[in-house]
Order: C-alpha cells, then structure tokens, then sequence
C-alpha cells in the first residue's frame, strides 16, 4: 500500500524567523478494538512516532496513541537555524516507516 503524506511549509525564510510546518498523513490508524463482519478482532495498527529533523538535530516529535484519528494532522513551529533539509519520519506498528524531506532555503 502506498503512503501519501503531505508537508506545507514555506520554501524560504530568513535565519531566526519562525515558520509553520503543517504535516498530514494517510494511515487507517486501526486501534485493535474493532471487529470486522464476521466478529474476528482486527490487528492493530497504528502510528507510534513522528519525528521532524533540521540538519540531523530533532527539533519536534510526537509520541502517538490509539486514540489519534485515521489520517493523523500535525502543526508546529520552529525556529529557522541554518535551513537546509528537513526530514519527517512517521513510524508505526507493523514494521511501518515513512519519511519525507523538505529543503528550506535560508536567505
């Protein structure tokens, strides 16, 4: 199954703005509580982790939980240090890891 995430953030800014990241991500987000038609509980499967580096050093992370919606949204702000290439990277049950990378200009 393809994974799809979404990143909006702007494309440049200056040393010491502070910008918005907004991060979306496609995943069912199965908390291993429901069934299915034939009564059969259906596996968990749910993202654990989100993570955002700026230049290799970690400048957000979520730990996520069953109760966060399917297709979890997450909005923060960082302060823009040298810019460069951010990394998201969303990890979860089941073996699964996504990651995206932006590059910020610095001007």
């Amino acid at each position: 199954m393809a994974t799809r995430a979404l990143i909006h953030m702007p494309r440049a800014a200056r040393r010491g703005d502070v910008v918005e990241v907004r991060a979306l991500i496609a995943h069912a987000m199965e908390t291993g509580f429901r069934t299915d038609s034939e009564g059969r509980t259906l596996p968990r499967n749910i993202l654990r982790r989100f993570e955002c580096r700026q230049g290799g050093e970690l400048v957000f992370a979520a730990d996520l939980h069953p109760a966060i919606a399917a297709n979890p949204y997450l909005s923060f702000f960082v302060a823009v240090g040298d810019g460069g290439e951010f990394v998201f990277t969303w990890t979860g049950d089941e073996g699964f890891q996504h990651r995206e990378t932006v590059n910020l200009l610095v001007g």
